[in-house]
Parts: C-alpha cells; structure tokens; sequence
C-alpha cells in the first residue's frame, strides 16, 4: 500500500515549538490507534507543515531533536507542506494565505529553505515533496508575472538540484493547483509545465512535479481518470495527492444549506453549473450567495471546504466522495498519500469522536479500507 499520513496543517501554531507539540500531542495518538486498526504503517509517515516561522527558528539542535523523537517513537518525515507562509488558523486568512507568492522572492527563499531542512531531518530518503502555492491568486496576476515566476521556480529548482549532488536526496517541488488561483484546473496545469518544462535542465525537471488535491479537482467538476490520463500523458509526475473532499449541493435546499458554512477565516471557492452545463466560478460563498439572490439558477454547487473523507453526506449536503472512490484504487502504489481535512468541528454531533486524533485516524483507516478492498 501507499504511504499514508495526513497533514499537520490542521493543528494551529506556527512556531517550531509549536510543531513538536502538536507531534506529541497528536501525531502519537493518530500512530496508536491507526496501528491498532487498519492503517498499519512502521514507522509512521509523517506530512509536516512548516510555516515560515518554524521554519527560521529550527537549528541544528532542533533538527537533532526532531531526528531523535522520530527515532524513539517510529516516524519518519515523509513531506512537507510549503504552501502557507504564514498564519493559517485563528484569524480571517482568504486570499492571503497564497501570500507571499511565486512573484516575489520570499516565496523562492523560503522553498529553499524547506529544502534544506527536509535533507537534515530526514537525511536517509531517498525522495521527499514539498507542497507549494499554484502560482498566485488569480486575481490581479498579469501575463507579465509569467517572467519573474518562471525565473523563481527555476531558482528554486536549481537549489534542488544541488542538494540532489549533496546530499543524494531528491526533493520534488510540488504545484498544487486550488480553485481562483492562476493553476486550478488540469488544463492550466498541462500548460504551466509546457510553459516552463523548456527554460529547465534535464535536472531541474526531475525535481518539478504535481501536489494533486482531490478536494480542489472535484470542485471544479472535473473526472478523476481522464485528471489521471491527462497527467500521465503529458508525463506530470504526482509527487503526492492530498486525498480530501468537497461539499457538494444538487438541489435548492443543499444548495441554500452550502450557505452556512460560510465563515470568516479561510476562502470557500464555489463553482456552480448550470441547467445548459455552463459553469460559473465564485471566489467565496458570499459570492455565490449573491448570484443566488440576483435569481441565478443553479442545478449543482460544489463548494471548497475540506469535509471529513468518510462521509457521503455532511448534514444536509452532499459530498465528493465519489471523486476519491474513483481515483484512490487508480493511483501508483509509489505515490504518498496525505489526508488533508480540517472540519471535524462542523461534524453532526453524533458522528464527532472524543479528539482530533481519533477523528484523524478513522479518515486514515477508511482510505486504508478502500485500497484494501480494491486490492483483494
């Protein structure tokens, strides 16, 4: 089976004390009971997300801690999540979270950074990812950024390249694509690489590939296999997929019901189609509230909001579980897996578990459960 973590980026805190606390106090909970269940995994993978802040306080004595826990306690790194630079829990966050972007030079600072760390913490890999910004917020981006991108994702690439020569790992920096930024559909994705495939080396290309988030691909409508073929023959390697899922509406009360969960700190992309199939993009709820009250007529909504994986319904919405059901059994045993939800909060109380941990560890047991069946 796949390597099979989740990411930390549902535990708040941005600083390197921060991440160690939310290991101990997370990370050997979900370890525990996945290994009494059917996640089964020694040692126990692990999909880090360093903010910029913990990642300018670690030091050699940090990584030596962290090495030394992993060792004690049976982890290993297995990624790292690079695509918020800064806060991402605890206050409105929107569009900024994309901030810095691949125009400006903090972004190509701090990969590289993460780049360096990832050799020192886990310096027996052979291979680890690194989840990055798809670009920038589509809004407001020129076709005269493309230059200053294309020139800090080949630095960056370059910096890769040399740690390869190093170090012997090989580090894969990983788009991930998200709906209103400047990459969110597979079609952008196929003409970012053809756009920038030709000013890399041999070298650099290897170490550029693609963070596939099912929750993202399934608000834009798209299906999984031909996701799947496209990428494939277009030779976009998929360094990981986070395995998440959308809110899904098909009909006016869900539809009306995807309004309250609207809230203040994160974007909730909405894309809408029509009875003539068109689809329409909003870049949050509120947007789509306002189409609703101006009369648009909408026949399905599916709306960017990392609902728990094992569910079908969420109250009184739907969800794009199918979208995972479809692609999981279709994936490289070679590609790492890393669950990615972060609503448990919004669960029915009668489907919520007694810690984050638990909540964690069941979408783990059920992804387990699906390769299984599909493998037997």
């Amino acid at each position: 089976m796949a390597a099979l973590t989740y990411c930390s980026n549902i535990h708040p805190g941005e600083s390197w004390v921060d991440v160690m606390h939310n290991l101990e106090s997370h990370a050997l909970e979900v370890q525990s009971l996945v290994t009494q269940k059917g996640a089964r995994q020694k040692p126990f993978p692990l999909g880090l997300r360093l903010s910029h802040q913990a990642a300018s306080e670690m030091d050699h004595a940090a990584i030596n801690r962290f090495r030394a826990w992993c060792e004690e306690h049976d982890f290993y790194l297995l990624t790292i999540n690079g695509f918020p630079y800064g806060t991402f829990h605890d206050q409105p966050v929107k569009e900024h979270v994309y901030l810095p972007d691949w125009r400006q030079v903090e972004r190509v600072s701090y990969t590289k950074r993460l780049g360096d760390l990832a050799t020192q913490m886990q310096p027996d890999a052979r291979t680890l990812s690194i989840s990055t910004v798809p670009v920038a917020f589509k809004r407001g981006f020129q076709k005269s950024d493309w230059t200053v991108v294309c020139e800090h994702v080949q630095d960056v690439l370059a910096h890769f390249v040399e740690l390869k020569q190093r170090t012997g790992i090989k580090i894969v920096l990983a788009i991930e694509p998200e709906p209103a930024c400047v990459l969110e559909t597979t079609a952008e994705v196929l003409a970012f690489f053809e756009r920038l495939r030709p000013q890399l080396t041999a070298e650099q290309n290897e170490h550029l590939g693609l963070c596939f988030d099912c929750c993202h691909q399934a608000v834009e409508f798209e299906d999984p296999v031909e996701c799947l073929q496209q990428l494939e023959q277009a030779q976009i390697p998929i360094a990981k997929v986070q395995v998440s899922s959308a809110l899904r509406a098909v009909n006016e009360d869900e539809i009306r019901a995807l309004l309250t969960f609207d809230e203040p700190v994160y974007l909730h992309q909405a894309v809408a189609r029509h009875l003539d199939g068109q689809l329409t993009h909003y870049t949050d709820l509120s947007e789509f509230k306002l189409a609703l009250d101006a009369g648009a007529q909408v026949v399905e909504c599916r709306v960017h909001f990392h609902v728990p994986i094992f569910l079908e319904h969420m109250g009184e919405c739907g969800t794009t579980q199918d979208f995972l059901r479809a692609l999981l059994p279709r994936l490289s045993p070679e590609i790492p897996l890393e669950v990615e939800t972060y609503s448990f909060a919004a669960l029915p109380p009668h489907l919520r578990t007694d810690s984050v941990g638990a909540s964690i560890a069941r979408e783990l047991d059920w992804v387990a459960e699906i390769l299984c069946t599909e493998q037997s």
